[in-house]
């Protein structure tokens, strides 16, 4: 575990934490993996993830949910039933309950008849286990890849407030929870819960944290964001339906952090309002679009 620490204090680079009110300097447009290369792979599969990071993205994605015995798991929903071949909630498993169903069979029933770009000699059980998050961490570490992580808490839930301490312990085992002198953090945690983000900034107040939006509440209307937060997570239908509210947010001070963006015209759209990353279940076609690759 101390050589994983090690190999992401190397890794480190430099992540933007404005201040409030004060625009960053303009970056490229960060593309961030949608619970791995998920269009390629299924979600939150170790092989999705290894795709991403083949592909070239600048980050990965991931939602984490609590087991029953307290262990962090990259899932979406609060139940299995969607994305395995088991049933029940997440936070009344535990780990080896999870780690009995297949996580991935599921997406070759709904694939298209092309086959996608994986690796066809990679383990069936990196396509078909569970992951935890300190799996995921361990990749990313192993990758040497100047990759950032970007952790959405999943609310509400049974374990409102462990969550977020076992995330915390987690991430402070591999390095993550206070970046080194002269490093900026190499990972953000986000939430629709403005609650789970005051936990987060309470107990490790370098780590960035991210205000997801599934509408434009009246509160936030003019750019400003839950105190202490300064990045907007909008979906993609409001930037679509709403375009100038990327520059209110960016006049607070914000950074501007888009999901799920797929379409290629929704690409070329937030490039153009200048957005700072979107999050995409397709990494290489959009580095492609963008002329990265």
């Amino acid at each position: 575990m101390r050589d994983c620490a090690r190999r992401w204090h190397h890794n480190a680079v430099t992540y933007a934490h404005p201040a409030r009110n004060v625009r960053p300097e303009r970056h490229p447009l960060a593309v961030v993996a949608h619970r791995g290369a998920s269009e390629d792979a299924p979600e939150h599969t170790l092989a999705a993830y290894r795709k991403a990071l083949e592909d070239g993205a600048d980050g990965l994605e991931c939602d984490v949910r609590l087991t029953a015995d307290g262990h962090l798991v990259c899932v979406h929903d609060r139940r299995v039933n969607r994305t395995s071949n088991g049933r029940g909630a997440v936070s009344a498993l535990e780990l080896a309950d999870l780690a009995a169903l297949d996580f991935g069979s599921w997406k070759g029933k709904a694939a298209d008849a092309e086959a996608p770009d994986i690796d066809p000699a990679a383990p069936d059980h990196e396509r078909t286990s569970v992951l935890t998050l300190e799996r995921l961490l361990e990749l990313v570490a192993d990758s040497g890849r100047q990759v950032e992580l970007a952790i959405e808490t999943k609310h509400p839930t049974r374990w409102a407030g462990q969550v977020e301490e076992r995330l915390l312990g987690l991430l402070d085992r591999f390095g993550l929870a206070a970046p080194p002198a002269g490093k900026g953090p190499r990972v953000r945690v986000m939430s629709f819960s403005a609650r789970s983000l005051q936990r987060v900034q309470a107990a490790a107040p370098a780590i960035p944290t991210v205000y997801l939006m599934q509408f434009i509440s009246p509160r936030y209307r003019d750019g400003r964001l839950p105190a202490g937060v300064h990045i907007a997570g909008p979906s993609i239908r409001i930037v679509r339906n709403h375009p100038e509210f990327v520059a209110r947010l960016q006049r607070a001070g914000n950074q501007v952090h888009v999901w799920t963006v797929n379409e290629a015209e929704d690409v070329e759209l937030c490039a153009r309002l200048g957005v700072d990353a979107v999050i995409t279940n397709r990494p290489k076609a959009v580095l492609t679009q963008l002329g990265r690759r």
